[in-house]
């Protein structure tokens, strides 16, 4: 049986012959909490999507982790390292790799770009390079070009192969920009054909970066048998951080491993501010329904004020007339948290199943709006929108409180 304090609550939001108005204010409160809700929860699903799919994007481009040498400076025995990356449990792949920077020239142009080597024998079984093919294959052999000669394969960025005029079977040109130690250690310089394109979605990624082969790159930055690092996978991306810092405990000194949220910080760090920006901004519509809550209450104790005379007459404490308000208010917010995570859940579902909102490929990592729903958001914003609707019948519920019992029965 219900306490007689939340019985009474629920009857002081029905409509009566003198409080018809009273009932269709509690329900304009109850649809600004259903729209603050539900928007709260689509924003923070949509989050959630989209950092899902920045993280599968940048992890399937730069694997879960990596170790290499501080500065970048290369790693003599790559063997012992990858002994090491062995005996560490929770990986469960690596492939070495060559970072430098160079210089991308054609006959009519040149452009500063990133130049990365990689291993298509290991490469797939840590990152989806592959998959993020728009044009040609993962293909490094040696091609022969137009005046016979033997020239390796590399992949170019969609965006710099557009800038750069290149098309698959091209010819062009890489310069190493390394910085030797000597004279003798002058700037080599490649020729390459390229044998595709690479759309990762990352701006930066395609617009600057060339993928070779390790020994053609090992051979454009004069470093033989030597490499900048490994790329590791493990058997689940959230233990990556956790594997990164046991590597560094047991290697050290000069190696340093580094997971998927270490390499770019301040991407998912963007991310994670947006996300409680929306929760923030998004909450003010609540807020806003919550001053609805408040002045409904207001209302329904001026509306009341002879039924609060006799229920303090009969017996009922400061605290129950207090509850029978707060609880009014809590009513309010939780029908609204219900219908509001209810209308959110199934826009987010809409979403999920038939991709209604379309996103701009050439823009977007992804050319649909994503959505991910979590349990937790639910809790949370349900959490929240009791808070504000409580905090926003307190001052009603004290007010109807404090009433004397003569005055209020003699109020006309």
């Amino acid at each position: 049986m219900l306490p007689f304090e939340v019985t009474i609550a629920s009857r002081y939001l029905k409509s009566t012959r003198r409080g018809f108005l009273l009932s269709r204010v509690a329900m304009i409160s109850i649809a600004g909490f259903i729209i603050g809700v539900a928007a709260l929860v689509i924003a923070l699903s949509v989050m959630n999507g989209y950092e899902t799919e920045v993280r599968e994007s940048f992890i399937g481009v730069f694997a879960h982790g990596r170790v290499r040498a501080y500065l970048d400076r290369g790693i003599d025995d790559p063997a012992a390292l990858a002994d090491s990356l062995r005996r560490q449990p929770e990986v469960q792949a690596f492939t070495p790799y060559i970072s430098d920077k160079g210089l991308l020239r054609t006959k009519d142009d040149q452009t500063a770009v990133f130049v990365r080597g990689v291993e298509p024998e290991t490469s797939h079984e840590v990152t989806r390079l592959g998959e993020n093919l728009a044009s040609g294959n993962l293909d490094f052999t040696e091609k022969v070009n137009a005046s016979g000669r033997m020239l390796p394969g590399a992949i170019v960025g969609t965006r710099l192969a557009e800038r750069m005029g290149i098309e698959i079977n091209d010819e062009f040109t890489l310069v190493s920009l390394s910085q030797g130690s000597s004279l003798s250690d002058l700037p080599q310089m490649m020729k390459f054909i390229m044998q595709g394109t690479l759309k990762t979605g990352f701006h930066d990624l395609d617009n600057n970066y060339v993928y070779i082969s390790v020994p053609s790159a090992q051979k454009l930055v004069n470093m033989p048998n030597r490499v900048t690092g490994f790329e590791f996978k493990t058997t689940n991306y959230n233990l990556a951080p956790a594997v990164a810092d046991s590597l560094n405990q047991r290697i050290g000194y000069p190696f340093i491993a580094e997971s998927w949220g270490d390499m770019n910080p301040d991407l998912f760090a963007w991310v994670q501010i947006q996300k409680w920006a929306f929760f923030i901004v998004l909450s003010l519509i609540i807020l806003v329904a919550s001053f609805n809550i408040a002045s409904t209450q207001i209302m329904i104790s001026m509306e009341k004020t002879r039924e609060i005379g006799i229920l303090k007459a009969m017996g009922a404490t400061h605290l129950s007339i207090f509850l029978v308000f707060t609880f009014s208010g809590l009513l309010v917010g939780l029908l609204g948290a219900l219908a509001g995570n209810v209308l959110g859940f199934l826009i987010c579902y809409a979403q999920q199943t038939w991709r209604i909102l379309a996103l701009p490929a050439d823009v977007y990592i992804v050319d649909w709006l994503p959505v991910l729903m979590r349990e937790s958001d639910f809790v949370k914003v349900t959490i929240a929108s009791l808070l504000i609707a409580f905090l926003a019948s307190v001052v009603p519920a004290l007010r109807a409180a404090r009433m004397a019992p003569a005055d209020a029965i003699r109020h006309d």
